[in-house]
């Protein structure tokens, strides 16, 4: 009889991926679903992009690669990170794996050993922790709040270091909250971490173009120069171009980790698709000109979705910086009872209790680390999003 490992064991599946297969299995069941689960953009993958992607496969460029990817892609992000962070990489520098996740996993695998810490703070992207797991590590989480926009505070970040932290990993603007770290809040984190020179940072700045209003994006090793050698500063093309099923994540960093990284590569999944890297340089190399539009959508999207769940019984949504996500509390429903006449004990509770009655798929906010909390994500269509909150305002003002 198979069992699984030890390791496997202390691992939990993908929240997000659940609730996606959840709805859309109720879906196909004839039920009126709307998802407001998904992590992607639902914008197309711009059409010089694709015709990149043609063009390799026209060209023969259908081969294996070195693992870590092709010497133009590397070329291409470190003109990127010059030309939009203030960061000078060179190709030695650069890791490219088949999605942001891997970069993560890989550098938790090439880097920690058994009880090694890693600091998270909550809420967090769901992958986080449990990758620090397999890797043999221990994720230490820090939680934050509503009040400070759910970005984690200096003196909390100091109070959770101890002499087993390995990483801090950062996330901003941030999946679930949208919550961004100004430059002077990364300044006071940076301040922190130049006094412990164990710690290294591994900043995900996968929403980087999705910041609104006047907010300007910044990234630590831009900050805090003191830090570049011991950071990773880790990106890619799945949100801003909208290629989330081309799975292309990249990362810039010291030497000897970016080695350390190919070396997992090199025995686990080898080289990227390799028509994905040739449309990720024309992604990075291209027209940038849709991105700025692009966002600006989303800012409107974000600002109906806020409006109306603030009109909703017992919910109270922050506005948050960037990314295209929401992360509303439902303290205000917990012990309340549905029109099912179950009592909503958790947000967990509250989104099957939502999903059951309205047709409306969210995550829990359990699953990010941060109860009692739920996470929209607005990447959709503005009639869909009025319809979706219109059901939820309708699901509130139903509990009694």
């Amino acid at each position: 009889m198979f069992a699984e490992s030890a390791s496997l064991r202390r691992v939990k599946p993908s929240a997000t991926i659940a609730a996606g297969a959840k709805a859309r299995a109720l879906r196909a069941a004839g039920r009126d679903i709307i998802s407001l689960d998904a992590g992607e953009p639902d914008f197309d993958t711009p059409q010089n992009i694709k015709d990149a992607a043609v063009k390799a496969i026209a060209d023969g460029k259908t081969k294996y690669t070195d693992a870590d990817g092709i010497p133009q892609l590397k070329e291409a992000i470190c003109a990127k990170f010059a030309r939009e962070n203030g960061l000078s990489y060179t190709p030695a520098q650069i890791n490219v794996s088949p999605g942001g996740k891997p970069v993560i996993f890989n550098a938790m695998v090439a880097s920690l050993n058994r009880g090694d810490e890693v600091i998270i703070p909550t809420p967090y992207w769901v992958s986080y922790p449990d990758m620090v797991l397999i890797a043999g590590g221990e994720p230490v989480f820090v939680p934050t709040t509503s009040q400070t926009g759910f970005k984690v505070q200096a003196a909390s970040l100091e109070a959770a270091i101890t002499p087993k932290t390995r990483w801090l990993i950062l996330n901003s603007p941030s999946n679930p909250s949208g919550g961004a770290y100004t430059r002077a809040e990364l300044a006071a984190l940076a301040a922190v971490l130049v006094r412990h020179p164990q710690v290294w940072v591994l900043t995900d700045d996968m929403y980087e173009h999705m910041v609104y209003g006047d907010f300007e994006f910044s990234t630590i090793a831009e900050v805090e120069p003191a830090l570049y050698e011991r950071t990773l500063t880790m990106n890619g093309v799945s949100k801003a171009y909208a290629m989330t099923g081309w799975r292309i994540g990249y990362a810039g960093g010291p030497i000897p980790l970016i080695n350390a990284m190919r070396k997992v590569m090199s025995q686990s999944t080898s080289n990227p698709c390799s028509i994905s890297q040739w449309a990720a340089v024309e992604a990075l190399n291209g027209t940038q000109a849709f991105i700025k539009p692009n966002a600006k959508l989303f800012e409107g999207r974000r600002d109906l979705v806020v409006s109306m769940l603030n009109q909703a019984a017992g919910l109270k949504c922050p506005t948050p910086e960037g990314a295209f996500y929401v992360y509303p509390s439902c303290q205000g429903l917990i012990g309340k009872t549905a029109p099912s006449g179950n009592v909503i004990g958790s947000d967990f509770d509250f989104a099957a209790e939502l999903l059951e009655s309205e047709g409306v798929s969210v995550v829990f906010g359990e699953a990010f680390g941060l109860s009692p909390f739920f996470r929209i994500s607005y990447a959709t269509s503005k009639a869909l999003l009025e319809d979706a909150c219109t059901r939820i305002q309708r699901f509130c003002g139903s509990v009694r």
